[in-house]
């Protein structure tokens, strides 16, 4: 009961911290690839303070709730948004040696399944804001998510297919590193339908400043606010994490016995890097042109991943 608590706490820990970093590593990651001055200034050296002058700023904020706003559900949509996000980190391996939260045996369909979850945040918040564009937003949101979650699912069926197992802690047991060439596209699609789900650019049509304000975040104000953006952080860690274990080996690397968590932890914050730096590098797409290409790129190329993994299992059994 004791270590059960005690790997309980270090998730709880993980899961306070990480976001956080990721939050404080686009503001510096931006900062140096778009010549942006103000990240770099806050507190002195190399803007140390510009995550903390941030949250002060949201506390200070007025928590305003509009007039016509289904209340109950207003107040409540971050914390829907956010707490999935807890929940999938509990079932994620960190190292070898059941350096995990909670072992579980469909641990694959356990996350994915939370993960869905998390978006219903979205919806409850633009429905209950009384606001025509929030509303749009979440029906945006509605849509891509749908779009989203099929490849998604059949990414991940096909590493389960490879390893055998639902298991987290299987198919990293299972791992291989020949695997990595013939996932990749598996992986690609994994990482890509993800942050879709995430709602990050380039698949950020649902939010879209330009067109519909905020999306259906446009009526929360200071520390709401604030909530919504942990949960997308932490969905970025997740993501990433999640992309790690399915698809590079999670904690497997030279000295793995003693630095697992350690190449866990590289992985996850190499892949982290990698959504903010497309942030930066790719424009917004069209809500239709996220559609098209869920269905017309990465719904195939999912479906091709798992005829290449099947052959593979027939030919190697």
């Amino acid at each position: 009961m004791t270590d059960l608590l005690l790997r309980l706490g270090c998730v709880l820990a993980a899961f306070l911290v990480l976001p956080l970093l990721v939050g404080q590593a686009e503001h510096k990651v931006m900062a140096h690839m778009q010549g942006r001055l103000g990240p770099m200034q806050a507190g002195g050296f190399h803007g140390w303070a510009q995550l903390v002058a941030d949250g002060v700023k949201f506390a200070q904020k007025e928590d305003i709730v509009p007039a016509a706003a289904d209340r109950r559900v207003f107040r409540l949509a971050p914390a829907v948004a956010l707490l999935p996000y807890l929940v999938v980190l509990v079932a994620i391996p960190l190292g070898p040696d059941e350096l995990v939260g909670q072992s579980l045996d469909a641990g694959i369909f356990f996350v994915l399944a939370v993960l869905g979850v998390g978006v219903l945040g979205s919806l409850m918040a633009g429905w209950a804001s009384a606001n025509k564009y929030a509303l749009l937003g979440a029906l945006r949101t509605a849509a891509q998510l749908m779009a989203y979650e099929l490849p998604l699912l059949l990414a991940a069926a096909s590493v389960a297919m490879a390893a055998g197992t639902l298991s987290l802690p299987g198919v990293l047991d299972a791992f291989h590193w020949w695997w990595v060439p013939w996932q990749l596209v598996g992986a690609a699609v994994f990482f890509t339908a993800g942050l879709a789900e995430l709602q990050r650019p380039p698949f950020d049509a649902p939010i879209a400043p330009e067109e519909i304000i905020f999306g259906a975040y446009t009526e929360y104000s200071g520390l709401r606010f604030a909530l919504f953006l942990l949960a997308e952080y932490a969905g970025i860690v997740v993501l990433s994490a999640l992309t790690a274990v399915l698809f590079l080996g999670g904690w497997h690397g030279p000295a793995a016995g003693r630095l697992g968590w350690l190449w866990m932890l590289l992985k996850t914050g190499a892949l982290s890097f990698a959504v903010i730096w497309a942030r930066v590098a790719w424009p917004r797409l069209r809500a239709d042109q996220i559609q098209r290409f869920a269905w017309t790129a990465l719904v195939p190329l999912a479906l091709a991943q798992i005829a290449l993994t099947g052959t593979l299992r027939v030919v190697t059994a």
